[in-house]
């Protein structure tokens, strides 16, 4: 089989895991407890969240552990601001687009600014909104979960408090976090990621918040992470997550270069009297989003399946819908969105895997095409 869907989750990390194995095995204690086994779990836990500062490249931020990236999101948006006006884009994943709706929904003003053709955030849009209306809160995502689009979150951020000190910004970076150079910035205030994008396991996230950001919890409990997420901590999946991280990091570069030689082999060589590429050149090498126009993604992500050639029809959270929302906010026309699959790589990948998938994505494309007429 080969696994091109790791915008959806990935293959954790054989390695990571045998570094982690005491923590579910001798070391299974509650890091609340207040005797050695627990007092020990809590200082890993923190040995884990100075790992993910440094990977970050801040010394302005805390870790805050969660379940996943969709609460840390949660957490963000629901807990940091009670008032004024909430902005996002129309590109957003679920987690916050759908949380922006509760916004609504409870009564607040939102705001979702149009996406430029590449799926980016359409920052002239974005910076007008901003001057002229009282805007408490911000959140771009870093990279694109559907179009792979990069937004300059620090760039953007730093442009909004130009205009407005106060505003609070947040951007989902789950998947840029283990991925694309870059070093968080003090102009950005939150910052979510999740640890089974990067070969880790699911269940763990974690949201970056800025030290003197007041953030109210979203969890009542324990009173666990500092009061602000209760619940004990899974130290087990949380070690993984900084192993796994700590792998990414020390070949970040040599990581991201051999994802884009993947993409660049099969961005070249895809029929292109079948398939038009929508990812743009400012993307992620390893998110690939192309549509088979005239066919349904659904179709050919089963038909790809059946040749053991696993591909995604879009965000996994949201799959079951027929249109992406996000692409279709990009412009596209309906023969171009019913076509959408994603294609995406994971340094488990190589490139004798991406020749084996050309063929098939090619063959299977052009077969079903010949059965369309």
């Amino acid at each position: 089989m080969i696994y091109f869907d790791n915008a959806a989750t990935t293959l954790p990390s054989k390695s990571a895991l045998e570094k982690a194995e005491k923590f579910n095995n001798d070391m299974f204690f509650n890091p609340s407890a207040l005797y050695g086994g627990g007092l020990n779990c809590a200082k890993e836990i923190k040995v884990a969240k100075e790992s993910i500062l440094k990977n970050l490249g801040t010394t302005n931020h805390e870790v805050i552990f969660t379940s996943c990236g969709s609460e840390s999101d949660n957490m963000a948006i629901f807990c940091a601001v009670k008032r004024g006006i909430f902005v996002t884009d129309k590109g957003e994943h679920s987690a916050v687009y759908k949380s922006f709706l509760e916004l609504k929904n409870r009564g607040l003003q939102v705001e979702f600014i149009d996406l430029n053709s590449d799926g980016s955030v359409n920052e002239e849009k974005l910076y007008d909104f901003v001057k002229n209306n009282n805007v408490n809160f911000v959140s771009i995502a870093h990279v694109g979960n559907e179009t792979a689009v990069i937004n300059d979150i620090n760039g953007i951020a730093k442009k909004l408090k130009s205009i407005n000190s106060q505003i609070i910004f947040h951007s989902d970076g789950v998947q840029a976090y283990g991925k694309i150079p870059f070093r968080l910035s003090q102009y950005v205030d939150l910052y979510s990621i999740s640890a089974h994008k990067i070969n880790a396991l699911k269940g763990v996230g974690a949201l970056i918040k800025k030290k003197n950001l007041n953030v109210k919890p979203l969890i009542f409990g324990g009173g666990q992470e500092g009061g602000l997420r209760s619940g004990t901590e899974n130290v087990f999946g949380i070690k993984v997550f900084q192993f796994a991280g700590e792998e990414k990091y020390s070949n970040l570069q040599n990581n991201f270069n051999l994802v884009k030689e993947i993409k660049d082999y099969i961005s070249k060589n895809l029929d292109k009297n079948i398939f038009k590429i929508l990812s743009g050149d400012n993307s992620s090498p390893y998110i690939l989003t192309v549509s088979a126009v005239g066919l349904r993604g659904e179709v050919i992500m089963h038909a790809m399946e059946e040749k053991e050639l696993i591909v995604g029809n879009g965000s996994a959270c949201s799959s079951k819908n027929r249109f992406s929302r996000v692409i279709e906010a990009c412009g596209y026309a309906n023969d171009v969105l019913d076509g959408v699959i994603r294609i995406s790589f994971s340094t488990s990948n190589n490139l004798d895997e991406a020749k084996i998938a050309i063929n098939i994505l090619n063959e299977t494309a052009s077969a079903l095409k010949k059965v369309m007429k």
